[in-house]
């Protein structure tokens, strides 16, 4: 997928070659989504995560894993085979 379609249809997540070298970050910042989700895996709370990333409000992290909760769960990983 490219960066123009996380840009058209994502709120909270962005993608562009200037930042982050094109990775997943949270809008308007350079916090990398993978960063967030692994601070998660890890155990962190959300509001841990945004003591972290005080420049991002809760709202913003919140929104980036939901839009991520989305993204994957309406992904085809597997086709039927006939």
């Amino acid at each position: 997928m490219s960066s123009v379609w996380y840009n058209k249809f994502m709120k909270y997540i962005s993608a562009t070659p200037e930042i982050m070298t094109g990775k997943l970050v949270i809008t308007g910042t350079r916090v990398p989504v993978a960063r967030i989700l692994f601070l998660l895996k890890e155990g962190y709370t959300v509001e841990a995560i945004q003591e972290e990333y005080s420049h991002v409000p809760i709202k913003k992290i919140e929104g980036a894993v939901n839009e991520l909760i989305e993204l994957v769960d309406k992904a085809d990983y597997a086709s039927k085979v006939l």
